[in-house]
């Protein structure tokens, strides 16, 4: 768990909390803009592809401003403190937050456009190798296999459904989203984040459905639902 500062673990929370607040209010221009570049850039190759751009539907209005934003200051506060709860005074601790705003951040693009961005997914994977590069969650080697079995665990369900179904139920940012959480995490860590984010994607579908404000096979992001198993297992999970 690295060096341990002598603070109060209550100023520690106190001040994890605070930090949060000011990175939740920076995550938002972040999951206002990056939507933006990336499908930007996804033009400009298509067209170089195929000669031309291809028409984009816009993407969706997001929600009212200050809802929104004291929503991911919140979020982003509580998990700054859960990590401070959880790891003490440490560097550890500085780095499952910076694992939560990653996750925030994605979860919210997710839900708001459908977009899990390689800017974000693949950093985030590599940085939980360095992290476990000694062990500081789990041993490299479940870090190495959690990141490979991660991604050709959903790839080989995204073709077997493909193949039963005809229809695509995932996409492949879920891929590397797992495979990161897999490289933080561990392999031994992913069939219960999977367990959960289903239950949570499940749970969350009937409500909007009961809503109103989801029909019988519309497809939903799954990547929030996985980046929230990811976070409950940070937290919960015994790593040391």
């Amino acid at each position: 768990m690295w060096h341990a500062y002598a603070i109060s673990p209550a100023v520690a929370v106190l001040a994890a909390a605070l930090a949060g607040l000011a990175a939740g209010l920076a995550l938002l221009r972040v999951i206002d803009r990056l939507p933006l570049h990336v499908r930007r850039d996804w033009r400009a190759q298509c067209s170089e592809l195929y000669g031309e751009p291809l028409p984009m539907p816009p993407l969706p209005a997001p929600a009212a401003r200050p809802v929104r934003a004291a929503l991911v200051a919140g979020l982003a506060a509580l998990a700054f403190a859960a990590c401070a709860w959880r790891y003490g005074a440490t560097p550890m601790a500085v780095a499952a937050m910076g694992f939560c705003a990653a996750l925030l951040a994605l979860a919210w693009m997710d839900a708001e456009t459908g977009l899990l961005a390689d800017v974000v997914t693949l950093p985030l994977m590599w940085a939980g190798l360095l992290v476990n590069l000694h062990g500081a969650l789990v041993p490299l080697p479940q870090a190495v296999l959690g990141a490979v079995l991660g991604y050709l665990a959903l790839w080989a369900l995204f073709h077997a459904y493909r193949l039963a179904t005809g229809r695509i139920g995932m996409g492949y940012g879920d891929f590397k989203l797992v495979a990161a959480i897999g490289a933080w995490l561990g392999v031994g860590a992913l069939p219960s984040v999977l367990v959960v984010s289903s239950l949570l994607g499940v749970a969350a579908g009937l409500l909007l459905r009961a809503a109103g404000r989801a029909s019988p096979g519309q497809g939903l992001p799954f990547g929030p639902w996985l980046a929230a198993g990811a976070a409950l297992m940070l937290l919960a999970g015994d790593y040391a």
